[in-house]
């Protein structure tokens, strides 16, 4: 079973790479957010060795790999294939629509309608969603490290302005505001 890559990444796309691995090449299935953070890590360096965890599906006619770069994510992922009627397609939908967080966040507030606009995911679907995972993120966001919605909301804010991850995360180390423009002014106020 494979649980885990580390590499380099030689294809880029939307929601796959590819990553060579000692001279063998996988292909892994990503969400959307987790290729971005990639694109991220690699910015400027195309060559780097990253590391991602895996779900390995092993079927009759395929054997399927899913990549995402942190473990919360993985976690939603595998809960997700639980549930009667959501297979790793839908799974990845939710997970390329909204970070682990925002779904918790979604599911917390039994908000059907913010999870009808993943694609695949109709109304007695959400339903069936948000019944079959409560109370699996108050525990999982326990054991996980802090990550804060509004710190996450205010670096996606810094990466458009064209700041880099690393830089980021310095810029919002310490940060503890109650609104996302709060965080950002403070974050700013610290490049001067």
């Amino acid at each position: 079973m494979i649980v885990g890559l580390r590499g380099v990444v030689c294809v880029l796309e939307p929601m796959r790479i590819e990553i060579d691995v000692g001279g063998v090449i996988y292909g892994v299935q990503m969400s959307f957010n987790a290729t971005n953070a990639l694109r991220a890590e690699l910015e400027g360096n195309a060559q780097k060795a990253v590391q991602i965890l895996c779900v390995h599906i092993i079927r009759e006619d395929a054997h399927l790999l899913f990549g995402f770069v942190r473990d919360i994510e993985r976690q939603t992922f595998e809960r997700l294939l639980k549930i009667n009627g959501v297979g790793p397609k839908v799974a990845l939908a939710i997970l390329s629509t909204y970070s682990p967080e925002q779904f918790a966040h979604i599911v917390a507030n039994k908000d059907i309608d913010a999870l009808k606009k993943v694609p695949g995911v109709g109304h007695k679907g959400a339903g069936k969603i948000m019944i079959d995972v409560a109370g699996f993120f108050a525990e999982l966001l326990e054991s996980a490290p802090v990550y804060n919605d509004l710190k996450h909301e205010a670096s996606l804010a810094l990466q458009s302005l064209g700041f880099k991850e690393n830089e980021i995360a310095k810029m919002l180390d310490g940060i503890e505001l109650t609104s996302v423009s709060e965080i950002v002014k403070e974050a700013l106020k610290r490049l001067k």
